[in-house]
């Protein structure tokens, strides 16, 4: 698995969402996307998906231009947007045979991955049915079916109660030892617990991105090294 993103510039009328990003991913590995509210990760996170079109710059995703190669490209990514649009009237079992069908894969994993995602009790109930927990579950359930090279998790556990967020993490854990996982929270214990490299974003723009253990350097918490990058990267446009 490969992944460059070179120069990459995304505008909305005249606010500038993203600014001149590139990050270099090549390695299995579980990489904690971080930024304050409105830094541009979402924004991010559908470029690279090709949810949203691409200004400036450009993804090379398994050495192919995402843009050139877009069906190919998804067909080897998985994403699990912040609101999880699911198809509530539908039976669990019966949606995720659905996403199987569209990606061509054999029924029996479908089976697979409600195993591994913890969800086989709820499989005949309808999705409106669920508690968010395990609305989360199924929407991850989605997005890894087809054993995507790339899985892209925007805010995977918002709004669960802890032994939910307990359950999520292990099975990202478990997908991360084998699969490439881009996770974007603002849970600092989430990427403590998950993560081998921080990449922060703050008003479009790339602050930090290097290992972990690099990112909390010299200070006591990730929560600490959080507020003082983005804190200083405030104060010097202020003097600017």
């Amino acid at each position: 698995m490969s992944l460059q993103i070179n120069n990459l510039t995304k505008k909305f009328g005249e606010q500038t969402a993203l600014s001149n990003i590139n990050i270099s991913i090549n390695n299995n590995e579980i990489i904690g996307l971080l930024g304050p509210n409105g830094a541009g990760k979402s924004t991010l996170m559908k470029s690279i998906v090709g949810a949203l079109k691409i200004d400036e710059g450009e993804i090379i995703f398994n050495d192919k231009n995402i843009t050139e190669n877009e069906i190919e490209s998804k067909r080897n990514i998985g994403f699990l947007p912040e609101n999880n649009p699911l198809y509530l009237e539908m039976y669990v079992k019966e949606y995720l045979q659905f996403v199987a069908n569209i990606h061509r894969i054999p029924a029996s994993r479908v089976d697979e991955v409600i195993d591994l995602v913890g969800i086989t009790p709820e499989k005949s109930k309808k999705i409106s049915q669920l508690s968010k927990g395990y609305k989360q579950r199924v929407g991850l359930a989605q997005a890894i079916i087809h054993q995507p090279d790339l899985l892209i998790l925007d805010e995977p556990t918002n709004g669960l109660d802890p032994n939910q967020i307990i359950e999520i993490r292990n099975v990202v854990k478990e997908i991360g030892q084998q699969k490439t996982v881009l996770l974007s929270t603002h849970i600092m214990q989430e990427v403590e617990a998950l993560c081998s490299r921080v990449i922060l974003i703050h008003k479009g723009t790339i602050l930090q991105d290097c290992p972990i253990h690099e990112f909390k350097g010299k200070f006591g918490s990730l929560e600490e090294a959080f507020a003082n990058y983005t804190q200083a990267a405030s104060v010097s446009e202020i003097h600017l």
